[in-house]
């Protein structure tokens, strides 16, 4: 389990949605309340959020952002690719992070083990409070007529009151 993040991603009512926390923890010491763990990439189309080492998640970005430029915005293909190669290549298997992506069609889950999940309800999560984020959001999507702008807030705003290593310090990027 990666710890000290949260990052949500809620695919709601014709609206994309991804929202993580600010917290960056050393260990047990907190030594950041407003980090950003989310990124426009490609034209500001695609989102991509990370959990984990925030070197290693850099490195992710840049083979994703690489990935996203040689299959012209092709999500599906690039997320494909990038998981293929993170499996395979012997530097990025040693990488300790976690990804979300999403456009305003799909959202993927990407792992250093070759996981590649696409979310059957479109509600995604990873980090120490994301399964606190998670269930908030699935929860509130069912039972509510709430936007999913809204449902993201909410849910992150639940996970940062039950998780130590999330706060309530919540970045929130729709497309």
């Amino acid at each position: 389990m990666i710890h000290a993040t949260t990052v949500l991603a809620v695919r709601h009512r014709d609206q994309a949605v991804m929202a993580s926390d600010g917290q960056v923890t050393f260990g047990n010491t907190i030594i950041k309340q407003s980090a950003r763990k989310i990124r426009r990439l490609y034209n500001e189309r695609i989102l991509a959020g990370f959990a984990g080492s925030a070197a290693d998640s850099f490195a992710l970005f840049s083979r994703f952002e690489a990935k996203l430029e040689q299959y012209r915005g092709n999500l599906e293909r690039s997320a494909v690719e990038l998981a293929k190669d993170w499996r395979t290549d012997r530097m990025l298997r040693r990488l300790e992070a976690m990804l979300i992506v999403m456009d305003a069609r799909a959202t993927y889950l990407l792992s250093g083990n070759g996981d590649l999940i696409e979310p059957d309800d479109g509600i995604v999560a990873i980090g120490s409070g994301g399964s606190f984020a998670m269930a908030a959001a699935k929860a509130l999507a069912r039972n509510t007529e709430l936007d999913a702008r809204t449902i993201a807030g909410e849910s992150m705003g639940i996970a940062a009151d039950i998780c130590i290593y999330t706060n309530s310090t919540i970045t929130l990027e729709t497309l």
